[in-house]
């Protein structure tokens, strides 16, 4: 299956959006969407497949939140969800330092080894898992410079149960970003087909 198109360049975008959309809700309101959260693990744990779709649960609905704020992002004249926006942005700039650092990789490849592991005795979205996440995105892409910086409400963003989701979603994103580029996504073609990416979105759009 050919990875390098614009049909999957999109729904990765759409997991990047997705992920920052969910940090945002957990930021500010200390709740997330319980399907995304859940597809963002799906993201995290499926570390094989030859179909892009198929790393999101294989149904383009589990990204309708990504699809409709990346759509947002897109087609507004002002940035529409500014702090998504940053998130976003520092999450494609520290998949590249990741991907130049090996022994990290490795890290996180035995970290999602464990996590899936747990998934065998606990639901996906078990508070086990998502420490275990949350511990593997503060061990190794937090270590990068600069961190990425959460805007919230300090009430939200203290629970230690947030702060595992926020991470799961963070590192989530970064998988996303990688996936963004293993199908050919570069920041120049996303600012020179933006009307196209603009039409492929409003496409997948329409199939939910």
């Amino acid at each position: 299956m050919e990875l390098d198109t614009l049909t999957n360049q999109v729904i990765a975008l759409a997991g990047i959006a997705q992920s920052v959309a969910l940090v945002h809700e957990l930021a500010t309101t200390g709740k997330v969407d319980s399907k995304g959260l859940e597809t963002a693990v799906i993201c995290l744990l499926k570390t094989e497949s030859d179909n892009v779709l198929d790393i999101y649960g294989n149904d383009l609905a589990n990204l309708k939140i990504g699809l409709n704020h990346l759509k947002s992002q897109l087609t507004g004249y002002e940035i529409a969800y500014p702090d998504q926006a940053r998130y976003a942005a520092s999450l494609v700039f520290l998949e590249q330092q990741l991907r130049e650092t090996p022994s990290m990789l490795k890290t996180i490849s035995v970290g999602l080894d464990r996590a899936k592991s747990q998934t065998e005795h606990f639901s996906l979205t078990h508070e086990n898992v998502l420490a275990n996440l949350g511990n593997l995105y503060l061990q190794t892409v937090s270590k990068f410079q600069p961190r990425i910086m959460i805007n919230g409400v300090p009430d939200h963003l203290s629970r230690p149960e947030v702060a595992d989701k926020i991470r799961t979603c963070l590192l989530a994103g970064i998988r996303s970003a990688m996936l963004w580029k293993q199908c050919g996504g570069r920041r120049w073609k996303f600012l020179l087909f933006r009307k196209k990416t603009v039409v492929e979105v409003e496409r997948l759009l329409q199939q939910l």
